[in-house]
């Protein structure tokens, strides 16, 4: 076991090299326990927080705290024990590298960062172009924990760095060590933290799932032979157990994260690419594909301690699924962006969980994505829109709609403390939303 990085380089770089600090009102204070968001898809992994979003901002939009220059990729920011983090693309030593940038919540200010490795990602297109159809950069969301970074890198390099300093604490190699095979476009899937674990898919034969310790690096349990998707696993309880459930190349499977047991197994069809992770709603688990895939929900049952799932519905083909905008599941409706590869025009829909009926639809999102603040849906456009909306099931009712960012919006926005932190191919932004 390596104890150290394989880093290119690691530098702290000079906070001059955030060009676009803009300190526009009252800075963040640090969030109180239970109000972070430290990764992807928030505090539980569910989309879902209960930090208030506030009330509906006027037509100014809500008010601008800081915006900082993020070249390149879709990665979301993650706030969380004074700190934020994401992923960019920036030249190291002549070469296009992706970078694990920390800054200051409260300013913008970058406190340090950190070359990975290069940027490769097999043609995902030009995200400079005007057309809002592809882009290349990393997709992956770093995780914090207990004073810690984690990164799990396009090219299946998982890093832990300390959050404050930036010094690599530890790092591991899944593509060599474990005999991974990285997937086309690169991994997307972001690191989960779950107890003294983190927990990665990717590695070859027998290792296709990985648990490591998330303070030492050292391997606590390896699992399977299956092929990883771009669908960043999902952790919940369902029926009084806990588990994570990876979307794999060959359906979903869910695993203890105790020991890496595999719990279920409900085999999907995949075809090209499936990026939106499994939604957990109660023991029903929801699943999306582009591509011409389509929808399920399955209830999982248990008897004694085996676990079974049964298929509730299904809808096939490109209406009414999800290509990589993870809905979000609130009172038994999913409310979320639809659609495939309607760039610019993707609707926010309500679908209803349990029996898959559209409730309402409204066009001209993208594929941004969605979360739920407490009682409001924010969704971030693919053109940079913050809207924030009723998670209603009866009708749309759009409450604020504002556009703050410019560039391409592939990626979640965020709330800490009253604050939404937001990102695009070009820039990050922080907003005061709530006090």
């Amino acid at each position: 076991m390596k104890s150290t990085p394989t880093l290119l380089l690691f530098r702290t770089l000079s906070p001059s090299l955030v060009l676009l600090p803009a300190l526009l009102g009252a800075a963040p204070v640090v969030a109180a326990p239970g109000t972070d968001w430290p990764a992807y898809r928030g505090p539980n992994g569910d989309g879902v927080t209960q930090v208030s979003a506030g009330k509906a901002w006027d037509s100014a939009g809500p008010k601008q705290v800081w915006k900082v220059e993020a070249n390149a990729g879709f990665s979301s920011v993650a706030v969380s024990g004074g700190v934020a983090a994401t992923l960019v693309t920036r030249d190291f030593e002549g070469s296009a590298t992706e970078h694990c940038v920390v800054l200051d919540p409260a300013t913008g200010k970058e406190l340090w960062a950190a070359p990975l490795k290069l940027a490769k990602y097999q043609g995902g297109g030009d995200s400079g172009t005007g057309d809002n159809k592809g882009g290349d950069g990393p997709r992956s969301t770093p995780a914090i924990s207990e004073g810690k970074v984690y990164v799990y890198g396009s090219n299946l390099d998982l890093y832990c760095f300390d959050a404050k300093t930036g010094k690599p604490i530890w790092s591991k190699d899944v593509a060599g060590e474990y005999k991974g095979k990285n997937i086309s476009w690169s991994n997307a899937t972001s690191p989960v933290i779950e107890g003294d674990l983190v927990i990665v898919g990717g590695g070859g034969k027998g290792a296709a799932f990985l648990a490591f310790d998330k303070d030492r690096g050292t391997l606590k349990w390896k699992e399977g032979d299956d092929t990883i998707t771009h669908a960043t696993p999902t952790v919940s309880t369902i029926l009084g157990e806990r588990q994570v459930i990876f979307f794999m190349k060959s359906g979903l499977t869910a695993l203890s994260p105790k020991n890496g047991k595999i719990l279920w197994q409900q085999p999907f069809k995949f075809n090209v690419s499936t990026a939106a992770s499994p939604v957990v709603f109660e023991n029903l688990v929801y699943c999306s594909a582009g591509y011409g895939v389509g929808s399920a929900v399955y209830e999982v049952k248990k008897t004694g301690s085996k676990f079974e799932t049964a298929e509730l519905w299904r809808v096939e083909g490109d209406g009414m699924n999800n290509h990589w905008s993870t809905p979000v599941a609130y009172d038994g409706h999913l409310y979320g962006i639809f659609g495939f590869k309607k760039y610019g025009e993707a609707p926010l829909k309500c679908v209803d969980l349990r029996t898959g009926k559209e409730n309402w639809s409204k066009d001209g999102f993208g594929p941004g994505n969605v979360v739920i603040a407490k009682d409001k849906v924010i969704a971030l456009s693919d053109k940079g829109e913050l809207v924030m909306v009723e998670p209603k099931p009866d009708a749309y009712n759009e409450l604020a709609r504002a556009d703050v960012l410019d560039g391409k919006c592939w990626s979640t926005p965020t709330l800490s403390g009253g604050f939404i932190f937001a990102r695009s191919t070009k820039e990050a932004a922080c907003f005061a939303v709530a006090p």
